[in-house]
């Protein structure tokens, strides 16, 4: 009986094999053809992932540091979310300007518009070098050599499970990307933060820009001279649509799961840091907020500040309902109860347990200070001061920092306080007062040693922290010693898998590197009897549409399209009447990073841009739940439309190849 449910067990924690779980390497893809050709993929493990020959991965690039991006035509037409370009978006943006609200459509190449430290990296080939490393050879030295074979070459040596393998990532980087459209915000944002992360979902979230290069095809500085990159493969776009059951795939680069960490991490995560740091965002996201509402100029400029706030404390919200609803903390502890049984290594565990309990009061305060001191800038620019509006955003500055001061006092329980900063409020006898002192000297006397002396002391503390732990990865709540621990804990799961004859359906944690996940079109059950179906259109829209509040004011020449619904090539027939689709729902395994992702049917056709997940399935960084967990899609029908019919910028759609 003990060996059936152990047996029983290991099924369960290698459900990736079965669910739509998983996040693989492209280079290791083969292990998983089998798999995807039972569920609908039509082409080659090659088709995916080649070094000899154009393949999908030299169509999708790293947008921007920390998104996804795929090329659409010949000429370096790359399509991303409207929020991974919406920095771009507001930096171009004015009150006479207002690209946030109007949209922006390049007219012609010569109006498309340069962006100042926006880079795009595509990946020339991922390799295996633990050998190498384990020989002698260390990282820095395999990253020198790489980056010696090519014009604008960048490479990174990344660790999977926890150390046991390490892979060398070689990237080309251009620098020269411009934007060449937007939607408006009503339509590229439509729901704002009170749709995140929410389904039905009807965001056309999707802005367009081009690669540069020089005539040489190779990456070069911004110059007037430069010309449309020519990638060696872009996606063709499918107009067939998708529909429940279909199968879909992801490519991208997600940015970071915790799929195998403690029990004790996840109590953490649901009970101490998560409720924290929401609890901090939403006394700053209210204060930003309301400057918002008061002023066109502040609404413009705090728009990507807010968005980028709000986005992480909504996401960790639907995080702690997941991992309560899946009682993720208790399963935790069941798996480590068998992985003892089955592999008789309890030691490790204890280990790591005991390094977690050494370590939470310096992750609690990095965090801490994450969220507080180190959100702040302490002193501005000439040129900022200048400004005109820099004097409708100081009140604005100065009550962020009240309020950083005032929760960094208030939370700072778990390590000594920094000793310069306790010294202030004594001085000045509440951390509010202390806050408007530190505030003006940063405003008018950036200089002031006082000012210099708190900085230094908070970076210094920030630094004693990092030294503490040993390492400066702190994502995935690390220290040197429990990075040891976990590498032998995962080892052990993997040697576990292989036992059961499983190898290769555990996936290494996501970490900004190229993946590929895979599932299907489909709906969820999101309470008893209610059923959400994977598919959204206009209509839903219309019904949203309020133009008396900002996220869900559409642009009138949507409300026009959908009276006369003259839709042209883009329209559907649902349910006998005619609409437009606007997002659909797939069992992709996602997280951050993979926004702005290509999502992709069985022969490789583009047929949406991933930007989201649904709010229950935020917990998937640390715990998949196939049947309630779904990524969000904008269907690129519509994408498409509101090209044409809203922007009137049909020659973008002529560059594509559509089928």
């Amino acid at each position: 009986m003990k060996r059936i449910l152990l047996t029983l067990f290991a099924l369960l924690l290698l459900a990736p094999a079965m669910a739509d779980e998983g996040m693989w390497l492209p280079s290791l893809i083969s292990h998983r053809i089998r798999d995807m050709r039972a569920k609908g993929f039509r082409l080659t493990a090659d088709d995916i992932y080649s070094i000899n020959k154009a393949s999908m991965k030299d169509a999708v690039v790293l947008f921007d540091g920390g998104c996804t991006g795929e090329l659409v035509s010949a000429e370096g037409l790359l399509l991303t979310n409207h929020h991974c370009g919406y920095d771009a978006i507001q930096s171009h943006s004015s009150v006479e300007h207002d690209y946030l609200t109007h949209g922006f459509w390049a007219r012609s190449r010569a109006e498309e518009l340069p962006n100042k430290e926006l880079n795009v990296k595509f990946l020339v080939r991922m390799e295996d070098v633990t050998d190498r490393m384990a020989a002698g050879e260390t990282a820095d030295e395999i990253v020198r050599k790489a980056e010696a074979e090519g014009k604008g070459y960048k490479a990174a040596v990344e660790q999977m499970y926890y150390g046991n393998q390490q892979f060398l990532f070689l990237y080309e980087q251009f620098d020269d990307v411009r934007l060449v459209a937007a939607p408006p915000s009503s339509i590229g944002k439509f729901g704002g933060d009170t749709d995140n992360w929410i389904w039905p979902r009807h965001t056309g979230d999707f802005s367009v820009f081009r690669i540069y290069a020089g005539p040489d095809n190779k990456p070069a500085a911004y110059s007037p001279d430069n010309v449309p990159f020519r990638p060696r493969r872009h996606f063709t776009v499918s107009t067939r649509g998708v529909a429940e059951g279909d199968f879909t795939m992801i490519y991208g680069f997600p940015g970071n799961t915790q799929q195998y960490i403690l029990s004790d991490v996840v109590k953490y995560i649901a009970e101490t840091s998560d409720p924290m740091k929401i609890a901090i965002r939403t006394g700053r996201l209210d204060l930003i907020s309301r400057a918002q509402e008061s002023d066109p100029a502040l609404r413009i400029h705090y728009a990507a500040k807010h968005a980028s706030i709000a986005n992480a404390w909504k996401k960790w919200q639907g995080e702690v309902l997941g991992i309560k609803r899946l009682g993720t903390y208790e399963k935790k502890l069941r798996t480590e109860q068998r992985f003892v049984e089955a592999t008789g290594d309890g030691e490790v565990l204890q280990e790591l347990k005991n390094e977690f309990a050494r370590a939470l009061p310096y992750y609690y305060t990095r965090e801490l200070l994450g969220e507080t001191l180190l959100t702040l800038r302490y002193g501005f620019t000439d040129e900022e001061k200048a400004d005109p509006l820099f004097a409708k955003r100081r009140p604005v500055e100065q009550a962020l920092y009240r309020q950083a001061f005032e929760e960094y006092a208030g939370r700072s329980t778990m390590l000594a306080p920094i000793a310069a900063f306790e010294a202030g409020i004594k001085q000045h006898g509440t951390p509010a007062a202390y806050a408007d002192h530190i505030f003006a000297l940063a405003a008018d006397d950036p200089q002031n040693p006082e000012l210099i002396a708190l900085k230094e002391a908070i970076k210094e503390f920030s630094a004693e922290i990092v030294d503490e732990l040993g390492t400066r990865s702190l994502r995935n709540f690390n220290s040197a010693r429990m990075n040891a621990l976990y590498a032998r804990y995962v080892e052990g799961l993997r040697r576990w898998a292989a036992a059961e004859k499983r190898e290769g359906a555990m996936f290494p944690d996501a970490n900004l590197t190229l993946r590929v996940a895979y599932g299907k079109v489909a709906g969820y059950e999101y309470a008893d009897g209610e059923y959400h179906t994977p598919l959204t259109t206009l209509d839903g829209i219309i019904a949203k549409d309020n133009p008396a509040i900002y996220d869900y004011d559409i642009p009138q020449a949507l409300r026009d399209l959908h009276a006369s619904k003259d839709y042209g090539r883009w329209g559907i027939e649902v349910g006998g009447r005619r609409t437009v689709p606007v997002c659909f729902l797939a069992t992709n395994h996602t997280t951050g990073g993979n926004s702005g992702s290509p999502i992709l049917n069985g022969r490789g056709e583009l047929v949406g841009i991933n930007f989201d997940r649904t709010w229950r399935s935020t917990m998937s960084d640390i715990q998949f739940d196939p049947t309630i967990c779904r990524n969000i899609a904008v269907d690129i029908r519509y994408v498409l439309m509101v090209i044409d019919r809203i922007g009137g910028a049909g020659y973008l759609i002529d560059e594509m190849t559509l089928r």
